[in-house]
């Protein structure tokens, strides 16, 4: 059976969470790669403060995800939690339109983030619960697939948008920032419409299992040793990978301009797109841990381009390597853990896997920006520094995770 015929036969829950990522990723790519470029280039704001923002912001969604996750255990039910989640972060996205200070952002960046960190983990056990086993590399490479066709379709409008308001202009203006805020709005509401109506929850088959012994079974200690090995080795790799926020400076450091950002991260979204299927196919076939190695291989690489780059374009052409590493790891690691833990356990897991990454996501960030800029009186390293550090933290994560993470 041919991959797209294998696609068309994914089940109604997997099309209606890839379509509502999809119409989110819209909205939120639109304006996601423009917030960095606001707080510096209107507000004025240092990239520690950048640093700060992405990292509060997601250890905020990092915390909730746990509970959320372990809730939708606990209720047997996913799908209205993640409604709950994708309303929040729509009804915070406005308050971007009037915010003159990086406090605002803050506080809004915080909301939507709440917002993330209630759906995530329901979301994917959602997905994990409604597909075979033996589809669950090509269900979460779809999924990925769409919400990041998502991405390139929203950085299009934003590209657009840049375009017809500032052309070539150096730096992002207040009244473009405002303009794409208000064409996010648009499909962010769209997404939560099309989730509400189309998902429907999984029901569970009954278990023979005593109820002491299902509580325990949702608990840490319970939990497979190579998803908890594991889950050690994402924070790891993930100290180094700092907010994609410093890429995008790097980018304007080296002299690409708005407009040329925006086309830069399109490119990496194309890539992602066109690969996240067909690399979680393949897991399906050969193995996650291969495609989990290859992908941090890669971000390695191309963060090491990232440190050594002299021009504009040399990021521009890394940014779109760096499309092979989200493709290869993102719904492949999602695959992984369903493969690690059951079912009565899903929600919990994935919730304690978005927690090890987005609590990780406040250091990292933070270690990015003071190595770039450094804070208070010291002046930092340079703009090479915080890559070099992710791909020394790529290597080691990639070590250990082949001697300690078997099949």
């Amino acid at each position: 059976m041919s991959a797209s015929q294998n696609i068309k036969k994914l089940p109604r829950n997997v099309w209606i969470v890839t379509i509502t990522s999809l119409l989110t990723d819209v909205s939120s790519e639109m304006i996601v790669y423009l917030i960095p470029l606001f707080l510096a280039n209107v507000l004025g704001v240092r990239t520690a403060v950048i640093g700060l923002i992405d990292g509060v912001a997601e250890t905020t969604a990092s915390l909730l995800k746990i509970y959320s996750g372990a809730l939708s255990d606990k209720l047997g039910k996913r799908k209205w939690l993640t409604v709950a989640g994708y309303a929040l972060s729509t009804i915070a996205k406005p308050f971007l339109y009037i915010a003159n200070a990086w406090g605002w952002v803050l506080g809004v960046r915080f909301a939507d983030r709440v917002g993330k960190g209630i759906r995530t983990a329901p979301r994917d056990a959602l997905v994990a619960d409604s597909i075979e086993p033996t589809q669950r590399g090509l269900a979460f490479g779809f999924h990925r697939a769409g919400d990041t066709l998502g991405a390139f379709l929203g950085l299009g409008l934003a590209a657009a948008i840049v375009w017809l308001t500032q052309s070539q202009a150096e730096f992002l203006t207040r009244s473009t920032f405002q303009l794409a805020i208000l064409v996010s709005i648009i499909p962010a509401v769209l997404a939560v419409i099309v989730l509400a109506l189309g998902a429907r929850d999984i029901r569970r088959p009954e278990r023979s299992e005593t109820k002491s012994s299902a509580v325990e079974g949702r608990g840490w200690k319970s939990m497979d040793a190579r998803f908890k090995t594991f889950l050690v080795i994402v924070v790891l790799f993930t100290l180094g990978n700092s907010s994609d926020a410093f890429i995008v400076l790097r980018g304007q450091e080296r002299g690409l301009n708005v407009l040329q950002v925006m086309l830069m991260v399109m490119t990496f979204n194309l890539v992602y797109a066109l690969l996240a299927g067909p690399l979680g196919a393949l897991s399906d076939k050969i193995g996650r841990r291969r495609l989990i190695l290859f992908g941090w291989l890669a971000y390695g690489l191309v963060y090491l381009g990232f440190a050594l780059s002299n021009t504009g374009w040399q990021v521009w052409a890394l940014f779109a390597f760096y499309g092979i590493y989200y493709a290869a790891t993102e719904g492949v690691a999602k695959a992984l853990i369903a493969d690690l833990v059951p079912e009565s356990q899903r929600g919990t897991a994935y919730g304690l896997y978005a927690a090890a990454v987005g609590l990780t996501a406040l250091p990292a960030s933070l270690i990015a920006g003071v190595l770039w800029q450094g804070l208070g009186p010291w002046n930092g390293f340079g703009a090479s520094a915080p890559f070099a550090f992710g791909a020394a933290m790529a290597l080691l994560a990639g070590v250990l995770f082949w001697r300690l993470v078997k099949s």
